[in-house]
């Protein structure tokens, strides 16, 4: 009886600290969020008339555009066409507004391709190795959207979900923050496609079908943690500023930037002695 009080009372401290844990988690993540970029313009009201292009509206770390196979820097206000592949570097992380109001969120270490495949606007995006966070626009109704892997075809009306590629694995995890999205397996066409819900995750992989894939359904522990910690990573982006070895729009080399290492300043010489009486 008195081993079992105990425990209580070592579980409800348990508890309490874990919560305080979290709550300070929450605090630092919304602290670090103020300080991200604000965007050029609001995404609800993107003025491109262009459903051909995305614009940068928020945009920290390393993310280029390739031209011509070469790397150009992107800026917040900058615009992407079809066909063109984003690459993001080890502190890159960027967000582009299309021009119904949805956007996607690119984050570190990632190569997306922005509308593969026109004019069919229904193909969004197609994510060839990191991770993509995508929020559709409902419009007043459906809003058939497609994002691409090497292994699935996720196809969306209107909600927010993350997209996760790993090509050492070669993988496909997609985790549903709100609405429904269908998952079709790319490489096996034959296998029947699955529904993933709000909460919900599901895994692909390139040599099994769907029917091995089982639904994650508590997945929204690991989703919060997740934002929590793209949170912080994101805050500390900002106290950087850009990094090296790119190349803007107008062709101007980047060079080092603040916190790069680099050679050291000459010291500073001690001022003459006085003159002698």
């Amino acid at each position: 009886m008195v081993a079992s009080a105990t425990w209580g009372k070592f579980f409800m401290r348990g508890s309490v600290s874990t919560l305080a844990t979290t709550l300070l988690l929450v605090a630092a993540a919304v602290s670090l969020r103020a300080g991200q970029p604000t965007p050029a313009k609001p995404c609800l009201e993107p003025g491109l008339g262009d459903a051909a292009a995305a614009r940068v509206v928020s945009l920290t770390g390393q993310v280029n555009v390739l031209h011509d196979s070469q790397p150009f820097a992107l800026n917040v206000g900058d615009t992407i066409q079809t066909k063109q592949v984003i690459i993001s570097g080890e502190d890159g992380n960027a967000i582009f507004c299309v021009a119904d109001g949805s956007t996607f969120e690119v984050f570190p270490n990632s190569e997306v391709v922005f509308r593969d495949n026109p004019p069919n606007w229904r193909d969004m995006l197609d994510l060839l190795v990191g991770r993509i966070r995508v929020q559709i626009q409902k419009l007043g109704g459906p809003n058939p959207n497609r994002i691409q892997t090497p292994t699935a075809t996720i196809s969306v009306r209107g909600t927010i979900f993350d997209v996760t590629v790993d090509d050492e694995e070669r993988t496909t995890e997609v985790a549903v923050e709100e609405g429904q999205v269908e998952v079709r397996h790319r490489l096996i066409p034959s296998s029947n496609p699955k529904l993933v819900n709000a909460g919900e995750t599901l895994k692909v992989w390139a040599d099994e079908p769907l029917s091995q894939s089982r639904i994650d359904k508590g997945a929204a522990a690991q989703r919060l943690l997740r934002a929590l910690m793209d949170a912080v990573y994101t805050g500390v982006s900002n106290t950087r500023v850009g990094t090296g070895g790119g190349t803007t729009p107008g062709g101007t080399p980047t060079g080092p930037s603040v916190g790069q290492s680099g050679p050291p300043p000459p010291p500073v010489k001690a001022p003459p002695p006085p003159p002698s009486n």
